[in-house]
C-alpha cells in the first residue's frame, strides 16, 4: 500500500479529524463510511482523495431502486432469449449479455482506485447486508460463466450516508467511521477562501453573521449548509450588490437572493414572521 497520506487539496479544505480517519481507514484497509448534514463534502471528499492520491475515482450513485446485485454485474437473459430467435451468434458466448457493475470495474482496475458508494442509505435496508462479503473479501463469483472477480489492487472504497435510516450493525462493524461536523467559522472562512481567493473580507464577515444566525434558528426545517452558503457567496458577488447591503438587511429581514440558502416555504414563512416581530 502507498505511504502517501491525504491531506486537503486547493480545492478542499479537510480537517485533521478528517484526514486521520481517511488515512486510518487505508491502514485499516477497511471501507470509510462517512455522514454528515448534505452540502458538508461527502460526496466531493472521494473526488478529493483521488486527486490527491493521483488515483482513479469510480463513482457508485445508490438510489432508493438500487440492488446490491447492479454493483457487480447485470445479466440481460431478454437479450440472450431474443437473439436467440434472430439466430444471433452472440448467443453462444454469454459473456456477452454480462454487464459489469462498479465493484466489478473497481475491482479489475490495474492500479489502486477510489470507489465511492454515494448515499448508501437510500437503498432498502437489506442492501448494506448483500455487500458485506464483496467488501470484506473484495471478491464475487458470477453464477452464470462460473468465474470468480477478485480486486487485482484493493479499491479504498469511500461510503457516504445522510443518515436518512440506520445501517445494519454487521455492516457498520467492517467500515472505520467517521461524522464530519459542520464547520465552525474558522474553517468556513478557510473553505471560501479557497472558492473565492478574492473576495471582501467585509462582505465575508457580514454573510458568516447572517448564515450562522439563520443557522441557529429554532424549527428552521432545513438550515443551510456550506454548499449553500458557497453558492450564495457567489450570486451576491455576480449581482455586484452595494458591500453594505447585507448589513442592512440582516437583522430584520430576510437576506437577498435568500433563494440560495433557504430551500422550503415552511422557513420562509418562519423568518417572515420573525422579521415581522423584529421590526415591530
Amino acid at each position: 500500500m502507498s505511504t502517501q497520506q491525504f491531506d486537503s487539496t486547493a480545492q478542499y479544505i479537510a480537517t485533521d479529524a478528517l484526514k486521520l480517519a481517511v488515512n486510518a481507514a487505508r491502514i485499516l484497509e477497511k471501507p470509510l463510511l462517512v455522514k454528515g448534514e448534505p452540502g458538508t463534502g461527502k460526496t466531493l471528499l472521494a473526488e478529493q482523495i483521488a486527486q490527491s492520491l493521483d488515483l482513479k475515482l469510480i463513482t457508485w450513485h445508490i438510489k432508493s431502486t438500487t440492488k446490491a446485485q447492479q454493483g457487480l454485474y447485470e445479466y440481460d437473459a431478454v437479450s440472450r432469449l431474443r437473439d436467440s430467435q434472430l439466430g444471433d451468434d452472440r448467443v453462444y458466448d454469454i459473456h456477452n449479455y454480462i454487464k459489469p457493475g462498479k465493484l466489478w470495474e473497481a475491482f479489475s482496475q490495474d492500479q489502486r482506485c477510489v470507489l465511492l458508494i454515494d448515499e448508501i442509505d437510500k437503498a432498502d435496508i437489506e442492501f448494506p447486508n448483500d455487500l458485506l462479503h464483496e467488501l470484506d473479501k473484495m471478491s464475487f463469483y458470477v453464477y452464470e460463466t462460473g468465474e470468480t472477480i477478485t480486486a487485482k489492487q484493493r479499491p479504498i472504497v469511500i461510503i457516504s450516508s445522510n443518515n436518512e435510516k440506520e445501517l445494519p450493525d454487521a455492516f457498520l462493524r467492517r467500515c472505520f467511521f467517521h461524522y464530519i461536523e459542520f464547520p465552525d467559522q474558522q474553517t468556513m472562512r478557510q473553505i471560501i477562501d479557497v472558492h473565492f481567493p478574492k473576495i471582501s473580507q467585509k462582505l465575508v464577515d457580514d454573510a458568516l453573521k447572517i448564515f450562522f444566525k439563520l443557522r441557529d434558528i429554532p424549527n428552521l426545517k432545513k438550515p443551510p449548509s456550506t454548499s449553500e452558503l458557497i453558492d450564495w457567496l457567489r450570486l451576491l458577488m455576480a449581482d455586484d450588490l452595494p458591500e453594505n447591503i447585507l448589513q442592512q438587511s440582516g437583522e430584520n429581514s430576510i437576506p437577498p437572493l435568500y433563494g440560495a440558502l433557504i430551500k422550503n416555504e415552511q422557513d420562509i414563512q418562519l423568518l417572515e414572521r420573525l422579521a415581522f416581530l423584529a421590526r415591530r
